[in-house]
C-alpha cells in the first residue's frame, strides 16, 4: 500500500538527512507532529542574524533589523552556551555584520529576487521536494549559490575539496543545477572572523543525492520507520536527539523538550502502512 490517492507530501533536505540519521525520529517529528521547542538561543540567533543579512543587501539599517529580530528574545528562556547571553551574542552579530560590509566579497545584484528562493522538484508519486536557499549572488567575483552559517567555531579547510562532500550543499546544487556553491560563515568569538569557503558540486555527485532522495522517498512513503538507536559509546546519537522521551516513554523528558503540533492525528493512517 502506498499514499497515492490521500494526501502528496513535500520533502527538504532536512527531512531527507533527518531520515537517515534516524527513521523513527522522522515520523516522530514529520508525522507524529512532535516538534522540538524553540529555547536554543543560537538557532533564533542565526535566524536574526539572516533577516539581518537581508537588511544589509536592501541597502537598510542591518544592526536595527539585528536588533530589532533579537530583541523579541531577550525576555524568553533561553538555553544559551557556555559564556554567550543575549547581550553578548548580540554585539557578535554586529561586529560580524561590520566586517562583512569591510570585507565586500560578497554581491547579490538583485535581493528581492536572489535571496531566500524556493526551488521545487516533482516526482512521480505525486509528492514534491522543496528547497528554500540562501543566495545566489557571487562570492569574490564568481557566480553561485550561497549559504550562510552562524558557528562559534571555524568550519575545517583541510583537506581540499572537503566541503564538495557537504550534502546540503549538493542538495542545493542538485536542486538548482549550479555547480559552483559557497558557504560564508560568521564565526561568533570575541574577534569576529569570517570564513568564505567555496568548491564545485559534480554532476555525479548530483546524481548521487536524486538517488539517495528516491530511495528516502520511497522508504517513507512505504511506512518505513524502523528506529536506529545511537546507544553504542562513545557514538551518543540517542542522548543528544531530543525525541529520545518519546523512545523511552518518559513524559517528563517528552514535556520538557518537545511540543505537539495541532493536527498530527489527521496522519494516524500512516499506521496502516506497517500493520
Amino acid at each position: 500500500m502506498d499514499m497515492r490517492g490521500r494526501m502528496p507530501l513535500t520533502y527538504s533536505y532536512t527531512q531527507i538527512s533527518q531520515y537517515l540519521r534516524c527513521p523513527r525520529q522522522y515520523r516522530y517529528r514529520y508525522l507524529d507532529g512532535w516538534r522540538e521547542k524553540d529555547t536554543r538561543a543560537a538557532m533564533i540567533f542565526g535566524r536574526c542574524f539572516e533577516k539581518a543579512l537581508f537588511s544589509y543587501f536592501c541597502r537598510e539599517d542591518s544592526t536595527a533589523t539585528l536588533f530589532k529580530e533579537w530583541d523579541e528574545s531577550r525576555e524568553s528562556i533561553l538555553e544559551y552556551r557556555k559564556n554567550d547571553s543575549w547581550d553578548r551574542m548580540y554585539h557578535q552579530g554586529i561586529r560580524l555584520l561590520e566586517r562583512f560590509a569591510q570585507d565586500d566579497r560578497v554581491q547579490i545584484r538583485h535581493p528581492k529576487q536572489d535571496l531566500q528562493i524556493e526551488f521545487k522538484r516533482s516526482f512521480s508519486s505525486g509528492c514534491e521536494f522543496v528547497s528554500y536557499i540562501d543566495a545566489i549572488g557571487e562570492v569574490d567575483g564568481s557566480h553561485c549559490i550561497i549559504d550562510w552559517k552562524t558557528t562559534t567555531s571555524r568550519y575545517p579547510e583541510e583537506p581540499e575539496g572537503l566541503l564538495s562532500l557537504d550534502p546540503q550543499l549538493t542538495c542545493y546544487s542538485w536542486m538548482t543545477g549550479i555547480s559552483d556553491v559557497a558557504l560564508v560563515v560568521f564565526v561568533r568569538k570575541q574577534t569576529p572572523e569570517i570564513q568564505y569557503l567555496r568548491t564545485s558540486i559534480s554532476e555525479e555527485k548530483r546524481r548521487e543525492f536524486g538517488e539517495v532522495a528516491c530511495h528516502v522517498i520511497q522508504e517513507i512513503e512505504g511506512g518505513n520507520f524502523q528506529p536506529h538507536s545511537g546507544i553504542r559509546f562513545p557514538q551518543n546519537g540517542c542522548v543528544s536527539c531530543s525525541h529520545l522521551g518519546l523512545c523511552l516513554g518518559n513524559q517528563q523528558f517528552v514535556d520538557s523538550k518537545l511540543i505537539r503540533r495541532p493536527g498530527a492525528s489527521d496522519l494516524d493512517w500512516v499506521d496502516q502502512l506497517v500493520d
